[in-house]
């Protein structure tokens, strides 16, 4: 695992999207692991934005969502794919048909898990896995106490989880659904590269626990520190409460990885 502390959100936004380029770049192909939320949005704008005026080309690219609430269907204002088409798949070129998300409408809940992961190994796996850390702790819907090698399935949410992300639901808790598919962290985990974004001090004692404590299944984030590629890019206010904070730094300054990136704002 390594560790990236920008000073700003912003600025840890538009270097993770500039690490998603590169590797879009270096292997037009690319299968993407996306993820939702407010702190994606920075990326995505950032990633939008390298299309518009850099010709960053994701044509060839397949994408596969972490996680969709059951019960909406796909054009509900406040389902993932209607989030996915309004913050990124409507301003860039990747097919519809490449662009996939778990059926949270689907009759047999088991059977569209067991699909979602078909196609996956259909695609040769996920090449870059995108994620977002919960205030639970959790990656995709993946709650606390989530099986470490568990598969894409079923998954209730935790109120900590509604509560969250009633923001997206007009403020409304009972508005978020009790209940979504999500990949499993044995799926996340078979990524060939992870990148976890995490910004803003009120996540800082989390990102300190799935960081540098323990591993365990309650606090699910924690799982990625068995990695062997895992990128987190933190701001300066997220990663208040790392111990590690003095080497994280070095590290950008001095990885020769790095070195192209530097200038990024």
């Amino acid at each position: 695992m390594e560790v990236i502390i920008r000073p700003s959100a912003k600025s840890a936004s538009h270097l993770a999207a500039r690490l998603v380029a590169k590797e879009v770049r270096a292997r037009p192909g690319l299968v993407l692991g996306l993820a939702t939320g407010r702190t994606m949005e920075g990326l995505y704008a950032a990633l939008v934005e390298m299309h518009r005026s850099e010709g960053l080309d994701l044509s060839h690219c397949r994408t596969f969502n972490l996680d969709e609430y059951i019960g909406l269907v796909p054009d509900d204002p406040h389902s993932y794919r209607r989030y996915m088409h309004e913050h990124f798949f409507s301003k860039v070129d990747i097919a519809p048909e490449n662009a996939h998300l778990p059926d949270g409408t689907a009759a047999d809940l088991d059977a569209e898990s067991a699909r979602y992961e078909r196609l996956i190994q259909a695609a040769g796996g996920i090449d870059l896995q995108l994620l977002g850390l919960g205030k639970a702790g959790h990656i995709g819907f993946n709650e606390p106490l989530s099986a470490l090698r568990s598969r894409t399935r079923a998954k209730a949410l935790t109120p900590m989880t509604r509560r969250q992300n009633a923001s997206m639901f007009g403020g409304d808790v009972r508005a978020v659904p009790e209940r979504a598919i999500t990949m499993g962290v044995g799926t996340i985990l078979e990524s060939k590269r992870c990148l976890l974004l995490v910004t803003g001090g009120q996540k800082a004692k989390v990102l300190a626990e799935a960081v540098e404590g323990p591993i365990t299944s309650m606090i699910t984030a924690s799982a990625l520190q068995l990695h062997p590629r895992c990128t987190v890019i933190v701001d300066e206010a997220c990663a208040k409460k790392l111990k590690g904070r003095k080497y994280y730094r070095w590290i950008f300054e001095n990885e020769p990885e790095w070195t192209e990136f530097q200038s990024v704002r």
